[in-house]
């Protein structure tokens, strides 16, 4: 049997899509493979380099630590701390005529050596300037005062100039070494009467 020229041509391009669709399919795995170790690769070189840049900060870091713990106070290891902290609170909510109705201390913390403690304004009120000034003063305290959530809303339609809301203030400190930190009471909700300066 005789072979023309086009059918040796069609029998040999046949026969190599053949062999290149059966190369692609054995190859295929380790095609995909490759492209997710070399994927793979380059997310862990990413990762070394941003752990190296964070290395490289340690310094820094540690020196902004040891001044930030300079500068927070520390109370004795049996010292209730609520108590100290709502005083502190009420007296600059009174002395910018912001009042705080009702309020919940939270359950002390403790993370590394720093002491945590939250307390919950659940009902504040007060004008724009004396929420402001009063958030302000507890910035100014020196201690670690740290309003995470505060909401705000008119007190009521006729009235945009008083305000009413509330807002979570978180207290850090430091403890003296010594006996354990008392066991903190439950969180009982504490209801205050308005401050002077306040509206109805």
């Amino acid at each position: 049997m005789k072979i023309h020229p086009r059918e040796a041509a069609l029998m040999l391009a046949t026969a190599g899509a053949a062999l290149l669709g059966a190369t692609i399919l054995l190859a295929r795995p380790k095609l995909d493979e490759w492209s997710e170790r070399r994927r793979q690769r380059q997310e862990t070189l990413a990762q070394i380099e941003r752990e190296q840049r964070l290395l490289a900060t340690g310094d820094a870091w540690r020196n902004q630590f040891e001044e930030l713990r300079q500068r927070m106070p520390v109370y004795p290891a049996d010292k209730k701390m609520d108590v100290h902290w709502l005083s502190v609170m009420d007296e600059l909510a009174a002395k910018h005529g912001v009042s705080i109705t009702r309020r919940q201390v939270g359950e002390e913390k403790r993370v590394g050596d720093v002491y945590e403690l939250p307390i919950e304004a659940r009902e504040w009120e007060g004008s724009l300037e004396a929420m402001v000034r009063f958030l302000f003063d507890l910035q100014a305290q020196g201690a670690m005062l740290d309003v995470r959530q505060l909401f705000v809303r008119p007190k009521e339609q006729g009235k945009p100039d008083v305000l009413r809301g509330r807002f979570t203030l978180y207290c850090a400190y430091l403890r003296e070494p010594g006996a354990a930190a008392p066991a903190a009471e439950p969180a009982a909700e504490k209801t205050t009467p308005k401050t002077q300066g306040s509206e109805e």
